[in-house]
């Protein structure tokens, strides 16, 4: 588990460089004032909300975001919620890769604050909203790391940090990607580039899938 953590923290101080760099070359103001009625749903910062209703979008790549967003506005991908900000604003194509590129970057810790005592109410109120820890689920740890690097790993990384069009798994709330995962089992979400009827997905077992969902929350990199 040591290993896992150090491997994750290389990840996250390799990610933290990379997302400085991309700050520096977009609008962020402009970036915040397209994403603000996103975060009715998905917070100030991105962490998402409601246990997982709405999924952390906050350190999620870039590219993946954008051709989500497309997916959302053209329907390819069926969202109700997201119609209205997506379809119905007509959100223009340099609009959605300007707040998929700024959202790559906002970073969320996976360590409570420390407060000095002189915070008021709302200051620590959003020193906390910065923070993203995923509980711990029921699971083979062991068995669904396994699993996860047999399936999984190759497209969504090693340590669950995702790459292009594969997302972020590492940090996501269970409850959302479970959610996600029976609606790939529907074939009501394509998965990538797959065939709904012959995703990687059919080949795991609902218990290999739980044991899975526990060993990422083991994969949050600790600071």
């Amino acid at each position: 588990m040591k290993i896992i953590n150090a491997l994750a923290c290389a990840a996250l101080l390799c990610g933290n460089l990379m997302a400085a760099e991309t700050a520096a070359k977009i609008d962020v103001e402009k970036a915040k004032d397209i994403y603000g009625p996103c975060a009715a749903c998905h917070g100030e910062f991105g962490a998402g909300g409601k246990k997982g209703e709405y999924p952390r979008v906050a350190g999620q790549h870039a590219r993946y975001l954008y051709e989500q967003l497309k997916n959302f506005q053209t329907q390819h991908r069926v969202n109700i919620p997201m119609i209205p900000y997506t379809k119905e604003r007509e959100l223009p194509e340099e609009d959605m890769r300007l707040v998929s590129d700024w959202l790559a970057t906002v970073r969320l810790s996976t360590k409570m604050p420390e407060f000095k005592g002189d915070e008021d109410a709302l200051t620590r109120l959003n020193m906390v909203e910065k923070v993203m820890i995923i509980p711990r689920v029921v699971g083979d740890i062991e068995k669904g790391g396994v699993v996860y690097q047999d399936k999984c790993g190759s497209c969504h990384g090693r340590q669950g940090m995702g790459r292009g069009l594969f997302p972020m798994l590492t940090g996501q709330y269970t409850n959302y990607l479970k959610k996600q995962i029976d609606i790939y089992l529907r074939g009501e979400r394509p998965h990538e580039d797959e065939d709904p009827q012959v995703t990687v997905l059919k080949e795991i077992s609902a218990d290999d899938i739980q044991d899975i969902l526990a060993y990422l929350t083991t994969l949050q990199p600790t600071e």
